[in-house]
């Protein structure tokens, strides 16, 4: 069987995606960090994710770039807002997807979809760390802890100590002040993770959730952080089983392959 490459780009502050579909399947992607050069990162990432799928040095058929580097993709056929991308992706993955959650490295998205995976709403909180992967690495050097151990670290907590700020540079104070007074590290850890959850629930105030709650970005990778959603949504949360981080660029990447399918036609 013949192969039409599409090809989605999501390039985000502080990561760059790239997923390849084929006749509807995902047969690739990479992750790089995006560094300093958007345009540079962005063409790197879908030259990688081409190489992994046995095409290096070819051109997919139609590519869409989306994230806050998506003004500089000239390689690009098509860019498109991260919010409609990633709408897309999550539809893609379980129809019954009615609500995203996307916390990524810098900001945190709650984004609403109808029953064709259109946006009906969306709130985004871009402003403060709260709530994203940067808050969440500051709160590891505090505890000189790697990132990916805080999620485990707060699963294992006997009790929640109530965190009273998501301000980064107060609820660092805090912490600090908690683990001087004696505090166990990992009550300390889901505290940290609920007060999140709450900040999180707060947004959907004005757009609201419905089931099914889908969860994506880096932060979707801490499995405490997905505990501590569910909580507080008192819903389950669903997480891809491949990288939820690739989300945006597989939505772009549906987008890709529509727009090829519709030239067939």
């Amino acid at each position: 069987m013949n192969r039409t490459l599409v090809a989605g780009v999501d390039i985000g502050s502080l990561t760059t995606k790239s997923v390849i579909l084929s006749n509807g399947a995902l047969i690739g992607s990479s992750i790089i960090p995006t560094g300093i050069y958007p345009e540079k990162s962005g063409l790197e990432v879908l030259e990688k994710a081409m190489k992994s799928v046995g095409c290096q040095g070819e051109k997919p058929a139609y590519t869409v770039a989306t994230g806050y580097g998506r003004i500089s993709a000239p390689y690009a056929d098509e860019t498109m807002t991260e919010i409609t991308c990633h709408a897309k992706g999550a539809y893609s993955i379980n129809q019954a997807t009615r609500t995203v959650i996307d916390m990524g490295g810098q900001d945190c998205k709650i984004i609403r979809i109808d029953n064709a995976g259109n946006v009906s709403d969306f709130i985004m909180n871009d402003k403060c760390a709260a709530g994203t992967g940067r808050f969440l690495e500051v709160i590891a050097s505090v505890f000189k802890v790697n990132l990916e151990n805080l999620g485990p670290m707060a699963l294992q907590a006997e009790e929640i100590v109530p965190i009273s700020s998501t301000c980064t540079v107060f609820a660092e104070s805090e912490v600090v002040s908690l683990l001087a007074r004696g505090e166990k590290p990992d009550n300390i850890l889901r505290g940290v993770h609920h007060a999140i959850a709450h900040r999180v629930t707060g947004m959907t105030v004005r757009v609201g959730v419905d089931d099914a709650i889908l969860f994506s970005g880096g932060v979707a990778k801490n499995e405490g952080m997905r505990s501590a959603l569910a909580d507080a949504f008192k819903k389950p949360v669903i997480v891809p089983n491949f990288d939820p981080q690739i989300i945006g660029a597989l939505g772009a990447a549906r987008i890709a392959e529509k727009r090829v399918s519709c030239d067939a036609s």
